[in-house]
């Protein structure tokens, strides 16, 4: 006996399977940010920047810094919670909390950490501090897809060699064109008492605006030993927003200063 539509099932699978894996490569269409050139995300992400710097005149929050040294001069630790309040264009104000641990590393490290971000906000420092191709070299290498976001990766070649700068990649909101990531190493070392220093740096959208939510930074100590630095950010306020017309860039249009992040326990 000959059965009679026999190929139907083959057929149905086969364009069952083409079904699918057109709508699977449609959903990942779907979940990929748009096709953009390197020269097109930066001017977004300098243009964003610049409109989201002009808006934000104020915030306060609180930080945790947490560091860690092992090496030659024994095992110390040492925290500080601070309270911080910014005012555009340039004024941040910190009040320290509570310390514990090495006084040492308070002294030497962490207070310094807050002398060198107050640093940064002078105008000339700002400048060297921003993220635009006067500064940087930048490089699309790809894209990344997560539950919430679409990210554009891009490396970061430091043009020079400030020590302000950075080179490695930075992950840029595909939505907002907000910096949410970095990963690299100051173009030059803060001190001769380090070999080398790695920083992860996170901003979370808080509200309107994109603000540090986490860094970590891992310091290798030329004479031997190693310093892991930690800052968590937390209660942001906003507490002052124009959208009346530009004023001078604030501190949203710049990546941080890596002396500010740097754990030089020397």
């Amino acid at each position: 006996m000959v059965q009679r539509g026999c190929g139907f099932p083959a057929q149905a699978s086969v364009l069952l399977l083409t079904v699918l894996a057109t709508l699977s490569f449609a959903d990942s269409d779907l979940h990929s940010p748009p096709l953009l050139s390197t020269d097109v995300i930066v001017q977004k992400l300098m243009a964003a920047n610049a409109q989201r710097s002009q808006a934000l005149r104020g915030y306060s929050g609180k930080r945790v810094y947490h560091l860690d040294y092992h090496g030659i001069f024994g095992s110390h630790d040492a925290a500080m919670q601070v309270e911080t309040t910014y005012t555009a264009p340039n004024r941040k104000e910190f009040k320290i909390v509570s310390e514990s641990g090495s006084k040492l590393l308070i002294n030497h490290v962490l207070l310094k950490l807050l002398s060198s971000e107050q640093e940064a906000q002078e105008e000339q420092n700002r400048k060297e501090l921003e993220i635009s191709p006067r500064n940087y070299d930048f490089s699309l290498i790809g894209t990344e897809h997560t539950p919430d976001r679409d990210f554009y990766v891009l490396a970061v070649k430091p043009k020079g060699s400030s020590k302000y700068l950075y080179r490695g990649k930075m992950w840029v909101d595909a939505k907002d064109f907000a910096v949410a990531r970095m990963q690299g190493e100051p173009s030059r070392n803060p001190s001769l008492w380090v070999s080398h220093t790695e920083v992860e740096y996170r901003w979370n959208k808080i509200g309107e605006f994109w603000l540090p939510v986490y860094n970590q930074s891992e310091t290798q100590v030329r004479m031997g030993g190693k310093a892991v630095l930690t800052i968590d950010y937390t209660d942001y306020q906003i507490t002052g927003v124009n959208r009346t017309g530009p004023r001078s860039p604030g501190e949203t249009s710049t990546l941080p200063n890596p002396a500010a992040v740097s754990a030089d326990p020397h």
